[in-house]
């Protein structure tokens, strides 16, 4: 749901498999800009923590010009990043569909291993073939807010590093976030759909 402390630069990534029939699943992941004060965008509290290397790469300026959506895109490293936030996921064949709880369990163990190679312990956080996992610690059936209306979902609120929800949507898909427990303060947990 569109609010001031998320910014979409429209950075989607896409992901999908395919068989002799065509595409099988997809899914398009949308990364976030957060404001942690939206209402100060120069105020230091809006910077992201960055290490030597990541700063370097965004204040050296190469001797050749670079376009402008490129300037733009390592400007944009200076502030906190909720990388690959909201998933949409799509599966053709209705047997092949997972539940809510198994995309969301994939999607938290992407961006754990992806996002938080240092932080994380590794192995993996939690079981991929999670199947029903609302009886397990820290995961439970929850509503969730999808364009205003009440949708029945599945959250995992037992990790230190993430925060996980997810929903069915009406046309066989299913939406799932992923986000930064230390942000979570800033994030009103509503979604909307894109057109």
């Amino acid at each position: 749901m569109p609010q001031p402390s998320l910014e979409d630069p429209d950075v989607v990534g896409i992901q999908y498999g395919q068989d002799s029939r065509g595409y099988n699943e997809m899914s398009a992941s949308i990364t976030y800009t957060l404001w942690r004060n939206p209402a100060g965008r120069s105020d230091p509290m809006n910077l992201a923590e960055l290490d030597e290397q990541a700063r370097r790469s965004i204040e050296d300026f190469p001797p050749w010009p670079r376009p402008a959506w490129l300037i733009e895109g390592v400007q944009r490293m200076r502030y906190p990043q909720l990388w690959e936030a909201v998933r949409t996921t799509w599966h053709r064949d209705p047997s092949e569909r997972p539940s809510p709880a198994q995309v969301l369990t994939e999607h938290m163990n992407h961006i754990l291993v992806n996002r938080y190679r240092s932080e994380w312990p590794g192995g993996i956080a939690w079981d991929r073939n999670a199947g029903d996992i609302s009886n397990r610690p820290g995961s439970r059936v929850v509503t969730v807010w999808i364009d205003g209306v009440e949708v029945q979902g599945v959250e995992i609120d037992a990790d230190p590093l993430v925060y996980g929800v997810g929903a069915s949507l009406e046309q066989g898909g299913v939406m799932t976030a992923v986000l930064p427990r230390e942000e979570l303060e800033y994030i009103r947990i509503e979604f909307a759909k894109r057109a």
